[in-house]
């Protein structure tokens, strides 16, 4: 079995990150992770683009698809091996539904962390694939009660870094055992429980360049006005009409 290290959870700029996601290539790269998914907000595109940098580069990292999905409950990660979801239903447990079909996975994000948009309770009522039981950015509590979730539902935990800033990938991993360094691999790692969280958190350095961009973007955003078709236009979900 092969050790790998990855962080499942981090935005470029295809939705609010700083980074493009090349820029997240090479940092994951420089940071020695074997595994890293882009999971923007609302959209796969960012994953789609890292993909196609690590095999214009010819580098070894695997690239999961991707992407951070509002529900009408609140944040949910998507995982796919090749293809992209095609249709996405607002509702969290149809979303589950739809992405089974495919063939990908389904995990709350930062499910106890209200203010970054947790479905919380419903966790428990979900046919989900794993949970994330560590965000970097999540208070501890949040945090404490993910793992709690895991441990009583029986699914495998995850510790991401939630990055939005190329200093803070990285900052909470995990140890994935594959077979092989293919996306296909990872997931079944993750479905079968061969993966161990790694809690960590960003250095200060990584925490204040978040929070400058943090400011920065809500600035950016002000002064640009509504962009929703824009971003459509770049490659964000459509929903499905409830």
């Amino acid at each position: 079995m092969l050790r790998l290290r990855g962080d499942l959870h981090t935005h470029s700029s295809v939705s609010d990150g700083r980074e493009s996601p090349e820029e997240i290539v090479l940092t994951a790269i420089d940071k020695e992770l074997g595994v890293i998914a882009i999971t923007d907000h609302d959209s796969f595109l960012g994953s789609l683009k890292a993909r196609k940098v690590v095999r214009e580069l010819g580098v070894e990292l695997v690239v999961v698809i991707g992407a951070e999905i509002r529900t009408e409950a609140g944040d949910i990660l998507v995982y796919c091996s090749e293809n992209p979801l095609e249709r996405i239903p607002r509702n969290p447990f149809e979303l589950v539904d739809v992405a089974r079909e495919e063939g990908c996975l389904v995990v709350p994000a930062h499910p106890f962390d209200i203010r970054r948009k947790g479905i919380s309770e419903l966790v428990y009522r979900g046919r989900w694939d794993a949970i994330e039981v560590f965000n970097a950015y999540s208070d501890p509590l949040s945090n404490r009660r993910a793992v709690e979730a895991a441990r009583v539902l029986k699914l495998p935990g995850l510790a991401n870094s939630d990055a939005h800033v190329a200093a803070a990938i990285g900052s909470a991993y995990n140890i994935i055992e594959v077979r092989e360094p293919s996306a296909e691999e990872v997931l079944e790692a993750i479905r079968v429980g061969r993966v161990t969280p790694v809690a960590g958190r960003p250095s200060i350095s990584a925490v204040f360049s978040q929070a400058a961009w943090s400011i920065k973007r809500r600035i950016m955003r002000r002064n640009r006005g509504p962009s929703r078709l824009n971003y459509l236009e770049e490659g964000g979900i459509r929903y499905e009409e409830s």
